[in-house]
């Protein structure tokens, strides 16, 4: 497996989506800028991988805080053009932070103004090659990919990943059609029959079929399994959280899940536990996954 010289990926943590920079000769275009509060990082890498030439455009899979929060920084630097997926737009001109996941979620990213966007069935140039726009609702409602058919090329940002894909939040808030339509997702890649997919978190992989099957096998646990799905997406939220904070206080752990809005409606909705117990199930849960330690007192993330 080996992309296109012209195609260079940024592999971030989990916090961080990865930046995938796409290369002409004297200018390129960023996928995604990554989480607020790795901006400062972001900027460097950016600016190594650039080696003297202009960033012309910026444009996100999606307007999740780690895909679009250090666009505002990006911005301010680079005077670059940016783009948006259509239906994120009317979220991101009155900054929803509900329909963006953000305070509701304790999550952050700063605001910031977008050029144009782009929809299902349009065509991008980025870098050296055209670029098709793939609606790809589930994770996201708004979401989209970008398949190069000539390099048979995905950046499928969090539609699919090497082992799975981005939790399915709208299933859980009143919109029952999103499981469905990650399943057409899914689908829908399997019909590209591409080489190489570049997820929005984890490296590269080759192997389409396989992570297809993984991700049809997990999809299908949570179509029979609703309560599986909130358990997975509280799992996901509070290590998210986690990843930005390093690490929490034990003893804080049940007020903090009884204050976050989306954990404390995904527990009265799915969990039906008390804050303490809520805690107890998901220190264990984290700690049998292995994505957390603890350590004198608090818990403490060990990664993505």
């Amino acid at each position: 497996m080996k992309l296109p010289q012209s195609i260079q990926v940024l592999e971030r943590g989990w916090l961080s989506s990865n930046n995938i920079v796409l290369h002409q000769r004297s200018e390129a275009t960023l996928v995604d800028s990554g989480y607020v509060s790795h901006a400062p990082q972001t900027l460097a890498l950016l600016e190594h991988a650039l080696a003297g030439k202009k960033l012309a455009r910026l444009v996100n899979t999606h307007c999740h805080s780690d895909h679009m929060g250090g666009n505002a920084a990006i911005q301010k630097k680079f005077r670059c053009r940016t783009s948006i997926p259509e239906g994120e737009a009317p979220l991101i001109d009155r900054w929803d932070e509900r329909g963006l996941i953000l305070s509701a979620a304790d999550q952050r990213a700063e605001r910031f103004a977008y050029d144009d966007t782009f929809a299902d069935g349009d065509t991008l140039e980025m870098g050296e090659y055209a670029w098709q726009v793939l609606g790809a609702p589930g994770h996201d409602t708004h979401a989209v990919m970008f398949h190069s058919p000539e390099t048979r090329v995905l950046i499928s940002g969090d539609a699919l990943w090497e082992n799975g894909f981005g939790a399915v939040f709208a299933q859980l808030f009143g919109r029952d059609t999103a499981l469905a339509e990650t399943r057409a997702t899914l689908e829908r890649i399997a019909g590209l029959n591409c080489e190489i997919v570049i997820p929005g978190h984890g490296r590269p992989f080759g192997d389409v079929d396989a992570a297809l099957e993984r991700a049809f096998s997990r999809l299908k646990a949570y179509e029979e399994d609703i309560g599986r799905l909130a358990r997975h997406v509280v799992k996901v939220l509070f290590t998210f959280t986690l990843l930005e904070k390093r690490s929490v206080p034990l003893a804080d752990m049940p007020a903090y899940l009884a204050r976050v809005p989306i954990l404390a409606e995904l527990n009265a909705r799915y969990l039906r536990m008390t804050p303490a117990a809520m805690a107890e199930w998901l220190v264990k849960e984290l700690e049998r996954a292995g994505a957390v330690v603890r350590k004198e007192g608090s818990l403490l993330a060990k990664g993505g």
